[in-house]
């Protein structure tokens, strides 16, 4: 598989990066175990998690599988703070204590003394952007943290943090939400990131699972659609425009003999903003066509029409 550079920096991850949201969840340890032999294998070195995932339960069952199967220096971690769990629910806090005290809870969980990308997962509109910041830099002056960034921040935002940051440590990376049924952050994210030198991880490459077609005539009885906790963030793909753009990507596969999810990834990390695709899949079967995405070139003529029918609309300002 090949690798890319995060933005400016010295940073190389795998163009895929293998998710692990529904892991000690939904995927249990041997299911586990075999998407990260089988990405490993493929080439793949990122894994992408979150303090939050299961409650930190996608990072213990990581730090289970490398200290039972494979070495640190295998893989590169990514993984996020700033959401506190608290009775009612998650509440986002990127507050100095609770960003450090999260972090120190990932590495034990992990089982290191680092991570290689530290990113706040969402921004906080109460905690001065000063304080987050200097909890990024403890990060990293004390080696728990190589490189860090931001996550789900609006473009405005990302601009302002990275510009804030300079190099004390430079703002490496921000993770969000791309693929053909979500393209908002090319309105202003995409360009705040070209000016600033970072990198873009597209985190939900498939639409959530909906670019691969599985929706098509119905909802799966063992789909994320027909989960009692996951139906929510499938519901907003299954409408008729993203209807459009699916039968467009199923009739590209058809045509190639490949996947649906292939043509949807290859389309991804063909765009010259992105570093790396998270794919994640709730089997190792389901994760094996996405692995043959990075070999993917769409012809020109596929592109394009991928491009027109998934296109978002500009106006004022970012066009006039």
């Amino acid at each position: 598989m090949q690798r890319a550079r995060i933005g400016t920096t010295g940073l190389e991850v795998s163009r895929l990066a293998l998710g692990t949201m529904t892991w000690s969840r939904d995927t249990d340890d041997g299911e586990a175990a075999d998407q990260l032999d089988l990405f490993l294998d493929a080439g793949g070195t990122l894994i992408d998690t979150a303090a939050s995932y299961a409650d930190g339960g996608s990072e213990a069952l990581i730090g289970r599988l490398l200290t039972a199967a494979h070495s640190r220096g295998d893989v590169q971690i990514c993984t996020k703070a700033g959401i506190r769990r608290t009775r009612s629910g998650g509440v986002v806090d990127a507050s100095r204590d609770t960003m450090l005290d999260t972090l120190d809870a990932s590495l034990e969980r992990l089982g290191t003394d680092h991570v290689d990308l530290w990113l706040v997962h969402q921004h906080d509109a109460t905690t001065p952007i000063d304080e987050t910041l200097h909890a990024l830099e403890i990060a990293v002056n004390s080696g728990r943290a190589r490189y860090v960034g931001v996550s789900n921040f609006p473009g405005w935002a990302t601009a302002q943090i990275a510009a804030l940051a300079g190099r004390r440590p430079s703002i490496a990376a921000t993770e969000m939400e791309y693929s053909l049924l979500q393209r908002g952050i090319e309105r202003e994210v995409v360009p705040a990131t070209k000016a600033l030198g970072m990198g873009v991880l597209a985190w939900s490459p498939l639409g959530r699972g909906v670019l691969t077609g599985k929706y098509r005539h119905a909802i799966p009885a063992d789909s994320r659609a027909a989960s009692e906790h996951l139906s929510g963030f499938v519901a907003p793909y299954l409408d008729d425009r993203a209807g459009s753009i699916v039968e467009a990507v199923s009739i590209a596969s058809d045509g190639l003999g490949v996947q649906p999810q292939e043509v949807a990834l290859a389309w991804v990390l063909a765009r010259p903003f992105i570093a790396s695709a998270v794919v994640g899949a709730r089997t190792a079967e389901q994760l094996t066509p996405s692995l043959a995405a990075p070999d993917l070139r769409l012809a020109s003529a596929i592109a394009e029409a991928l491009d027109e029918v998934s296109a978002i609309d500009l106006g004022y300002p970012e066009r006039r």
